[in-house]
């Protein structure tokens, strides 16, 4: 066969074949490469050495079109194949399978399996219905997956006996449809089918056990596994650790970590990653920063993804300066700034006010050769806004587009909101308009922007029309649409209208639930009619609500108490009376504020208010965890 090669190379020429037998085939495809198997090739076969009788030639050549996605020489191939009357054998056709899915035709990767018993006369296995179940599951068509697996193993004359790889096939769309009862059940039967589960098995139920917040179920998985004599991998562990973290329980987490450990599970990148990630977004930095230093002595090198999460923590706290000598120390310990950290450092550098930092920053980025992705084009386009340079942030996005970078939802909204900001309102609808033009969807956050701009405007006509093609589109309102036209209908004078808005947010999703903000729109305009007693019916409604009165819900009613209200009032009664209230409800934070407002206002609270302010603020606990801090602050 090595002599062959050679001479079989010299022979491929163009050819057309005029077999229709694998007319599904698409037929657009690159001819950059040599076209298939010329009569030449075939007809001296026999003469070649054992071309017909051994099927390694037709093999290499079904795996080189297969790899290059070439379906036209694969459809030829093919067709020569049976006019020769080769065995056709099932590993052919897998490599076929994968070419589908990398093309993204799961369709046709279906209609091939079912092809080929009565067309190729190659019955499939298992190996062939796994693979077709892989490529329409990747594609994210899972109740695609459950049609034809219902179909193909059900059906008459079938030798196809699911395994383990189709149980965990099965199990990952569930999860992903949200499914996760339904998977459990699923999995409880598989030793019933004389399957048993594998890692990957316990893997996949466990996130999305961990998905839905099921957190206790996936961790009480790893002891059954464990059971089962099916032992954890770090995969397995990270799984479990990433779920804890999203949901803020940081000390399971690092006690699976300690776990990791006794079961001979070394953590690896994933693994710490995720716990720094975890510490970043409770805001722990300086943990987050202790653990990088544990990860290095353990020999686990930190990449990007370990330095940006934390540069971006300590950017999200305002801790500029700190990111930017943690992305110094990188460089000095020879670690290459990426896109995604001088994104993070530019957009914090611009929210803290260092404009020439940032721009310093987007410098020495270009200067370094690397090349600005989507993220970092936004970031450097909302920082110009927010200092009130929308038209170089026009021009940079000029640029990004003629550079091959595509804007995103958040690029426009970004600009949009730098022209609503600078009073210019027509271009911001215009940006709103290159958006359809760039075919980038409007989403739910650049909706809120442009409502919330029109309104500011005074356009509140506009604003409705936005309003409304949002519904239209199927798009819900968020809490900052939602408040936008309620204050944009305050301002119009439309107060009734504004309460029945407000009335239709109650009974929507969590993410536009009202919000403090909200409220005090709607106390303003209330208190502004002298409809005091409504507006306090509202505070009391808010409360219930579990939503904290603010700095500015105080302004509103003291301001009210002394000007609306004969004989006035000077409010200390009514806050000392709020206080007493967020208390009983054990909304000490809130409860907290309120204090901090009266003591600024030179309003102190009652003494039996400041009582119960002292007793719930130093709760033996609470003063002990404070001075053991200030222990661990001196000694280490």
């Amino acid at each position: 066969m090595l002599t062959l090669y050679p001479t079989m190379t010299k022979l491929l020429t163009n050819s057309i074949c005029s077999c229709r037998c694998l007319s599904s085939f698409p037929s657009k495809v690159s001819r950059a490469q040599p076209t298939p198997l010329s009569d030449q090739l075939f007809n001296s076969a026999p003469q070649s050495g054992s071309f017909r009788l051994g099927d390694s030639t037709c093999y290499s050549l079904i795996h080189h079109y297969a790899h290059k996605v070439d379906f036209a020489s694969l459809h030829d191939v093919l067709c020569r194949m049976k006019l020769q009357n080769r065995v056709f054998i099932e590993k052919y056709f897998l490599l076929i399978f994968k070419a589908y899915g990398r093309a993204h035709l799961p369709e046709k990767a279906v209609d091939l399996f079912h092809r080929m018993p009565h067309e190729f006369h190659c019955k499939p296995t298992v190996k062939s219905f796994n693979s077709v179940l892989n490529v329409i599951i990747q594609e994210g068509f899972y109740h695609r997956a459950f049609d034809f697996y219902n179909c193909s193993v059900s059906a008459k004359n079938t030798n196809i006996s699911p395994n383990v790889l189709t149980f965990n096939l099965l199990l990952k769309a569930m999860c992903k449809l949200g499914w996760v009862d339904r998977a459990i059940e699923v999995f409880r039967e598989m030793p019933l089918r004389k399957c048993a589960p594998d890692v990957y098995t316990y893997c996949t139920l466990m996130d999305g056990l961990c998905k839905e917040d099921r957190i206790d179920e996936a961790v009480s998985l790893l002891d059954e596994m464990q059971t089962e004599g099916c032992f954890p991998t770090p995969v397995t562990f990270n799984v479990l650790i990433n779920g804890l973290c999203k949901k803020g329980d940081l000390a399971r987490a690092a006690k699976l970590v300690d776990n990791m450990f006794l079961k001979g599970c070394l953590p690896n990148q994933v693994t710490y990653n995720t716990l720094i990630h975890g510490l970043c977004l409770k805001g722990k930095l300086d943990k987050a920063v202790i653990l990088l230093d544990r990860m290095v002595s353990s020999n686990c090198i930190p990449n990007d993804i370990t330095y940006g999460t934390i540069v971006n923590g300590l950017v999200k706290q305002g801790r500029v300066e700190d990111a930017v000598m943690l992305v110094v120390s990188m460089e000095e310990r020879g670690y290459g700034v990426n896109e995604y950290v001088y994104s993070a450092l530019i957009s914090g550098l611009f929210k803290g006010g260092k404009s020439e930092e940032a721009m310093k920053r987007w410098t020495e980025m270009m200067e370094k050769g690397y090349k600005p992705n989507t993220v970092v084009y936004s970031s450097l386009i909302d920082g110009l806004c927010r200092e009130g340079k929308p038209n170089e942030a026009e021009e940079v996005l000029s640029e990004m587009i003629e550079k091959g970078c595509i804007p995103n939802a958040y690029t426009y909204s970004s600009l949009m909101k730098g022209f609503f900001k600078t009073g210019n309102c027509h271009k911001a609808v215009q940006v709103w308009k290159d958006m359809a033009e760039h075919k980038c969807i409007h989403s739910q956050v650049c909706y809120s922007v442009l409502i919330h701009g029109l309104c500011e405007d005074g356009n509140l006509s506009e604003a409705m029309m936005a309003w409304r093609h949002m519904l239209d589109k199927g798009c819900k309102p968020d809490a900052v649409a939602y408040s936008s036209m309620i204050q944009g209908l305050c301002n119009a004078g439309s107060l009734e209208e504004a309460l029945k808005l407000f009335n239709e947010m109650l009974y929507q999703e969590a993410e536009s639930q009202p919000d403090v903000i909200t409220y005090n729109i709607l106390f303003n305009a209330l208190c502004n009619q002298k409809s005091i007693s409504h507006a306090v019916d509202l505070l009391n409604s808010m409360l219930d609500q579990a939503c904290d009165p603010d700095i500015a819900t105080c302004n509103i009613f003291l301001r009210t108490l002394r000007e609306k209200v004969d004989p006035p009032q000077d409010g200390r009664e009514f806050l000392d009376e709020l206080v007493i209230r967020l208390f009983k409800r054990q909304r000490v934070f809130g409860a907290s504020k309120i204090v901090q407002v009266m003591l600024q206002k030179f309003l102190p609270p009652k003494a039996s208010t400041w009582a119960r302010v002292v007793e719930e603020l130093c709760k033996p606990k609470k003063i002990q965890a404070a001075i053991d801090k200030c222990w661990r602050n001196i000694y280490c």
